[in-house]
C-alpha cells in the first residue's frame, strides 16, 4: 500500500476514535454511493454529521484542511443527498472537516471545522 494510503487509513482510524471520545456516535465509515464517498457519517445531539477526514504526515505542503477543495465539498454534499434520500428521518444535518496532522514523536493534532458550506 502506498504511504499516502496508509496515512489516510491511519487518519480515519484516529478520526473515528476522536469523534467517539468527543461524544459522536458513528453511523457509517466510508459510505459509498456511485463514485461518491463520505469518510464518516456520525450523529450527535439529534444531528447527522457528514465528515470529510483529511490527514497529512507533516505541514510541509500546507495544513490538511487546505487540501479540501470546493469540489470535494460538493461531492460530499451529493453523497449526503443520497444518504438523506435513503434515511429521511434525519432533519438536522451538518457538513464538517476533521483535519489531522501526524508528526514524528508527537501526538496527532486534530482540527475540527464544523458547519462547512460553499
Amino acid at each position: 500500500m502506498a504511504s499516502h494510503n496508509e496515512t489516510g487509513k491511519k487518519g480515519e482510524e484516529l478520526a473515528a476514535a476522536w469523534l467517539e471520545k468527543s461524544g459522536f456516535s458513528l453511523l457509517h465509515r466510508n459510505w459509498r454511493h456511485s463514485h461518491y464517498e463520505i469518510d464518516i457519517i456520525a450523529s450527535k445531539n439529534d444531528k447527522v454529521h457528514f465528515i470529510e477526514v483529511k490527514t497529512r504526515s507533516s505541514n510541509r505542503f500546507g495544513f490538511p484542511e487546505e487540501s479540501v477543495s470546493d469540489k470535494k465539498i460538493e461531492n460530499l454534499m451529493q453523497a449526503a443527498e443520497e444518504f438523506l434520500h435513503r434515511h429521511p428521518d434525519w432533519k438536522n444535518i451538518q457538513y464538517d472537516v476533521l483535519a489531522i496532522t501526524l508528526s514524528n514523536n508527537q501526538e496527532p493534532s486534530f482540527f475540527f471545522i464544523e458547519d462547512v458550506y460553499l
